[in-house]
């Protein structure tokens, strides 16, 4: 399932076959729409859209380049609008000196304005930036340092990250940006424009991942190869999530499945997902056996949402062996079975052999992600007893220097970095793949990681995303 996270609707282009457009989508396999509006007029049609169709929700409020009927009564009947059930964001605001920047203090204060909106109705907002992207950051910035209540209610519990109140639709900035935003509590989505060559949101997004993004069309603008220059539509989500998943090396599911999570996160709508013990990415199927850990790395949200691309690992208790057993099936139609929840699985080091032998017995291929303190949690050398059941193993190395390695793990990093490089060493003698890994964050050397795996364990090396 794809959500079109903003898409115009109410456009006179659409006024012949609304109809035909919204079960083209629906049989392409989009099933919820939202629709931002750009002016007061446009608001009102938004929401009777809304009331038409039970898949489709709305966002009120003045485009930057559509300010021309704003004064105060009007941005009155937008926070009035605002109340109505459907409608789940401010949108589409913001800033745009593309065209014409000598209206650039009027724009900012109406931005401003509509903020102010959205934070006395608890609602995010959606914004549009061109050639404006470092003042509206400085602005959304801004209002949510002075108005910490914003969203607060939707925040979660122990999470590293802050709580959503936006988007920056149709994103065109660089990972780093992404990256700044994502911290300070806002998201970003990408149309068609990933499928242009000229374009380098497809770099950006190969950079950040799909994780925190959305899929949008703008339509009926920017269509994306190969309808460019027609209109655009919601049934052309399929292809933007496609050029996605090909800049990530994912599936299409996986990216259907985490921006579809993520919209509806952002606007509140649809059930949330229920925690699962078992869940499959890239043709790999992961099993989710444990939410304990023995480390708290400042890079990990397992104590706050738990969700991995879509996924609800947040467990209220742990799964049996055959429990597990029943939800593999057949572990020979995967690439291989991976032990990875949010959770260390060697906690749980027993069901892992049992599960793990299970799976060679049936012709499947096995994987452990571990942080290397399985020797210490267990109080033994457990590399032995994976020999024969276990085909690669993957360690979090975090750091090459154990004081950094504490820092970022919350721990006792003298003792545990050493506990975790003698389980690598010896891991080598007993499985045939043993790969070290790193988050790509700046306080980590990612250099000196590289040359302490290869060089002095001789192991495979890997860079996590961060973002």
């Amino acid at each position: 399932m794809f959500i079109d996270s903003h898409t115009h609707l109410f456009y006179p282009d659409f006024n012949s076959d609304i109809d035909e457009v919204i079960h083209r989508a629906i049989d392409a396999g989009v099933n919820y729409f939202i629709v931002p509006a750009t002016n007061l007029e446009t608001s009102r049609e938004a929401i009777q859209l809304t009331e038409r169709y039970d898949s489709i929700y709305a966002c009120v409020g003045f485009h930057p380049l559509d300010l021309a009927s704003v004064n105060d009564a009007a941005l009155k009947e937008i926070e009035e609008l605002s109340s109505h059930p459907k409608v789940v964001a401010i949108g589409e605001i913001g800033l745009d000196f593309y065209y014409d920047a000598s209206n650039a203090e009027l724009q900012k204060e109406i931005f401003k304005r509509q903020i102010e909106i959205a934070v006395r109705r608890d609602l995010p907002i959606v914004i549009h930036t061109r050639d404006s992207m470092d003042d509206a950051i400085f602005i959304v910035e801004e209002c949510t340092a002075a108005n910490p209540q914003w969203r607060s209610a939707f925040a979660i519990s122990g999470s590293r990250f802050p709580v959503w109140k936006g988007v920056f639709h149709c994103f065109s900035g660089d990972a780093a940006t992404a990256q700044r935003l994502l911290q300070s509590g806002f998201i970003v989505s990408f149309p068609g424009i990933v499928t242009f060559k000229k374009s380098a949101a497809f770099e950006t997004v190969a950079k950040i991942g799909y994780d925190h993004t959305m899929v949008e069309t703008d339509a009926p603008f920017l269509s994306p190869v190969p309808h460019r220059g027609k209109r655009n539509e919601p049934s052309n989500i399929p292809i933007i999530a496609q050029k996605i998943a090909e800049a990530c090396h994912a599936s299409i599911d996986d990216v259907a499945r985490t921006t579809t999570f993520n919209a509806k996160k952002l606007f509140r709508i649809g059930e949330p997902a229920p925690p699962v013990f078992t869940y499959t990415l890239g043709g790999a199927l992961y099993l989710n056996l444990t939410i304990r850990c023995d480390a708290d790395c400042v890079f990990c949200d397992r104590k706050g949402e738990a969700v991995v691309k879509g996924y609800n690992l947040k467990i209220t208790r742990e799964p049996s062996v055959q429990e597990v057993i029943e939800e593999i099936q057949d572990p020979a139609r995967y690439g291989e079975i991976v032990f990875c929840g949010y959770g260390e699985p060697t906690i749980r080091f027993d069901a892992v052999k049992e599960i793990a032998a299970w799976v060679k017995s049936k012709g499947g291929r096995t994987r452990l992600n571990t942080d290397g303190h399985g020797s210490v949690i267990n109080k033994r050398n457990i590399a032995p007893e994976l020999q024969g059941i276990i085909d690669s193993v993957s360690i979090s190395l975090n750091a090459a220097d154990p004081e950094v390695y504490g820092r970022l793990m919350r721990l006792n990093g003298k003792k545990y970095h050493q506990a975790m490089v003698d389980f690598a060493r010896e891991a080598q003698r007993y499985v045939p793949e043993v790969v070290m890994t790193v988050v790509g964050m700046e306080s980590v050397d990612i250099e000196k990681a590289k040359k302490f795996v290869e060089e002095e364990i001789g192991v495979k090396y890997r860079v996590r995303p961060y973002f």
